[in-house]
Order: C-alpha cells, then structure tokens, then sequence
C-alpha cells in the first residue's frame, strides 16, 4: 500500500448514506493510525439492502426475470401485502388470487358479460338474445320477473288474483282442484228419479228438493231436469218447476201442451235432485 506524505493536515466530510468516525476534524498522518468510514447497510450481492427511493427508467431484477419500466411491469410477481392503485390496471394475462377481491364494481368482456354492483346486483349478459345455463339448482329468496308476459311463479291455492301472466306452482294447482272436486263433482253427479201426485190439471207436485249449484257454477234451473209423462218425455218450452218447502212443483202450460193432467198419468222427473 503506498505512504502519502501531506504537508497540510486533512479533513473529511460526511455525505448523504455516509458516516465518518473522525468527521470535520483536521487530520495529521503522524498522529491518526486511520480514519474509518461507513454506510447504512450492507450492499454485497447477498445482502438484503433498502433504499427509500430510488429513481431510474428503466429496473432489471433477477437476471430479466421482472423488469420496471415506463410505467410498465414485464413479468412475473407475487404480491404478498396490500397493494394500492390509484388509476386504471391494465392485465393483458391472468390474473390469479388466492384470497378474496372486493370491489366496487366488477364488469366482465369478452368471452362473457357480467356485471357485478356492489348493492349485491348482478346483470348476465348484454342483449335480450343471450342464453344462461345454469347446470345445478337455482335459488332465489326474493322475487323473479321474466322479461316476457310471464311475471310470476304463484303460489296462491285459491288462484283469487287471476293473474293472466302467472304461472302457478304444482302446489297451488293440487289444492284448487281439490277444493273445487270438493263441491263441484258431487253436484255435477247428482242424478236421481222421482215420482210426481197429482195436483191439479196443470200441476205435479214431487217430494224432493233440487239441488243448489255450489259458486262459480250456474244455478239449478228446469234445464237441468227431464220429465215424462206416461212414457213421453214433456216439452221444456210448456213448463216451469219452483221449490215449494219439501215439495218440487211442476207447472205446465196447458194450451201448449194441447193436454190436461190426470189423477190416472205417471209423471216421472228425472235430474239434479239433492237425493
């Protein structure tokens, strides 16, 4: 190591990043053994080194492997904190992550159209003409509106709305037919013979009552009857029935007819009688 000779003393002054243990001090040779100086850190090619900020175009990392420059990241990285961007994220490749992302909002292209809003929305597709297919259950806990004439699945037993773009559940289907076989088919099978007395010329009076049509069905009137008079079946525009008490009366028109009743005929009625 070569000897300096100085006929001046020396003095040496820290900088930024470097410490000097004999700082601002005139330095004689003869009376120093040496002057040690330092940095923060240590910066072999192994060490682990830190810098607050450092500026440059262009940042080479692990032999080209990731490189930083013009606002530009090529290659791989793995983030393992929390990262922050403030303008637009452009991904030209996946995108993978291992926990989970929250955003605003999320909009989807390309090979599909989704939308996601941070109401808890959700819109599938662009245009009327897109299909989803869906290869398990779906469940819905609120309303679902079709856009066609189709604006409801109801679950109303007793279908009272009348809604004409609704669809009815099984369920609301099985209890109304039920509740209606319930009264009408009963009704609608009453079918029973009775044997009419003598009233008068023009009346034959029968023990037994009509029966009621039960609602939404229309009332019982003599269209729903037969009725023969010694074999011959009586004409419905020469006739009237009422329900007298016990007693279903029959009244002809004479004139009509072109006969009077006898004690001696058999007048036969055959219809919707309650038993």
């Amino acid at each position: 190591m070569p000897n300096f000779r100085l006929n001046q003393p020396i003095t040496f002054k820290e900088g930024t990043g470097l410490t000097i243990d004999q700082n601002g001090i005139e330095l004689y040779v003869r009376d120093h053994t040496g002057v040690v100086f330092s940095i923060g850190q240590a910066v072999g090619s192994g060490s682990t080194v830190q810098f607050n900020e450092v500026t440059s175009s262009k940042i080479i990392i692990d032999d080209s492997t990731l490189i930083l420059s013009s606002n530009t990241i090529t290659g791989s990285v793995t983030q393992t904190g929390n990262i922050s961007v403030s303008d637009n994220l452009v991904i030209s490749k996946d995108l993978t992550i291992g926990g989970i992302l929250t955003a605003e909002k999320i909009e989807t292209e390309l090979t599909q159209s989704v939308t996601l809003f941070d109401s808890g929305s959700t819109i599938f597709g662009d245009t009327s003409d897109d299909t989803h297919q869906f290869s398990g259950s779906f469940l819905t806990s609120g309303s679902l509106k079709l856009a066609t004439s189709i604006s409801e699945i109801s679950n109303d037993t007793s279908l009272t709305d009348s809604n004409a773009s609704g669809i009815a559940t099984e369920n609301a289907l099985k209890n109304y037919i039920d509740d209606s076989v319930e009264d009408e088919q009963p009704y609608l099978r009453k079918s029973f013979v009775h044997t009419g007395s003598f009233v008068s010329v023009s009346t034959s009076s029968f023990t037994a009552t009509s029966a009621s049509a039960p609602s939404g069905l229309t009332a019982t009137s003599e269209e729903d009857f037969m009725f023969f008079v010694n074999g011959q079946m009586m004409e419905h525009d020469a006739l009237t029935v009422a329900q007298s008490g016990s007693l279903f009366l029959l009244k002809i028109d004479n004139d009509s007819l072109g006969y009077d009743l006898e004690s001696k005929d058999e007048v036969i009625a055959w219809g919707k009688f309650n038993s």
